[in-house]
């Protein structure tokens, strides 16, 4: 009995005979001897090796044959190992842990083996590879601009990440991104009851800008920088608020904002920080003590209102005096006064007067005792 065997060029063979691996067959035509029942004793298997990957049940047997080394590769990714298969460029598959076997054929491909170091994944190729059929095998995070991330593995500090797509590799392990913000931000210390020298309680709202300058320190020195800060500046508003007098604080609000300023800073350097600004924005008093100190402002306007007062009529007073001095000391600018007040007087009469020679005043006068007689 025979079996008649075509083998394509683009194809292999794999003789089996009553179960066993014999040879491997390259393309041509045979003519396969074997006894009754010939097609369970001999058996040929054809592979394409157009197609990519290889599977088979006793794949251990065929890889101890030489021949069939030839026509296929094998690719080992340990537990430690993600791999990526591409084809003419394009990646095709995802490899995890295991063996896998490949047929060497005409088509251009390659596996990209990548290592589970937990660090961030470098390759020409990334973006081909996070969009992917392999995506899967990646965690793609984004740290913004103006920041820097912060990677933990398993509650370990990695590395530090700059601004960016950052790539890792899934292996199973616990990833926390921590992204820190290096720009100034803002921090208000509100609602804050605090007694004066003088024992008067005042509500104060105070306002912070801040920012990293060393990060490491800010890692090591607390696990909420901004709540670190936030108590640091509670103690120092109650120690500049705390030694003044309500009237002394009223006066001096600008400079109270530097003097927290100045007992701030070595506080947040500790924490890796600097405060770039702090201000008293509130300062909320009491009712009854805003009413008093209502009061006190009044009186205080209503004094200055009468000491202005007081100093025109002063002025004014003064002024008379010395145009009476004028006056009495020059004739000349006498008569010119009286003509200029009898202009005034004038002006609404539609009487007509002629004057002659002689004292302008007098004449006036006689005028008048003339009429009135």
């Amino acid at each position: 009995m025979f079996l008649a065997t075509r083998i394509r060029k683009h194809e292999f063979g794999l003789l089996f005979r009553r179960g066993d691996f014999v040879r491997v067959l390259e393309p041509g035509d045979y003519r396969l001897w074997g006894r009754l029942l010939a097609s369970l004793e001999v058996r040929v298997e054809i592979v394409d090796v157009n197609d990519l990957a290889f599977a088979h049940p006793h794949l251990d047997v065929l890889l101890e044959d030489e021949a069939f080394q030839a026509k296929v590769r094998v690719v080992e990714i340990t537990e430690s190992e993600r791999g990526v298969v591409f084809v003419d460029g394009v990646v095709v598959q995802a490899l995890t842990p295991g063996r896998y076997v490949f047929l060497r054929n005409r088509r251009h491909w390659e596996v990209v083996v990548f290592e589970c170091t937990g660090d961030v994944v470098e390759h020409p190729r990334l973006d081909a590879i996070v969009g992917s059929k392999a995506a899967s095998l990646f965690d793609v995070r984004q740290v913004p601009a103006q920041r820097i991330g912060l990677l933990y593995r398993n509650g370990a500090f990695l590395r530090r990440l700059g601004s960016g797509r950052q790539v890792l590799i899934r292996d199973g392990s616990h990833y926390e991104l921590v992204i820190v913000d290096l720009r100034e931000r803002q921090l208000e210390v509100s609602g804050q009851e605090i007694m004066t020298a003088d024992k008067v309680s005042l509500r104060m709202n105070l306002q912070l800008a801040y920012r990293v300058v060393d990060l490491d320190r800010s890692l090591e020195a607390a696990s909420d920088l901004a709540d670190a800060l936030y108590r640091s500046a509670q103690l120092a508003l109650r120690e500049a608020v705390g030694t003044r007098r309500l009237d002394e604080l009223l006066a001096s609000k600008e400079r109270l904002g530097a003097e927290i300023l100045e007992t701030l800073a070595p506080r947040a350097a500790a924490y890796g920080l600097e405060v770039t600004s702090a201000g008293l924005r509130d300062l909320i008093l009491p009712g009854e003590m805003k009413e008093l100190l209502n009061r006190v402002v009044e009186a205080e306007k209503e004094a200055e209102a009468n000491l202005i007062r007081r100093r025109e009529e002063t002025a004014a007073t003064r002024s008379q005096l010395n145009t009476a001095r004028l006056l009495a000391e020059n004739p000349v600018l006498m008569r010119l006064k009286e003509l200029d007040e009898l202009r005034k007087i004038l002006l609404a009469a539609k009487a007509t007067f002629v004057f002659g020679e002689g004292d302008m005043l007098a004449r006036l006068r006689g005028l008048v005792g003339e009429a009135e007689s």
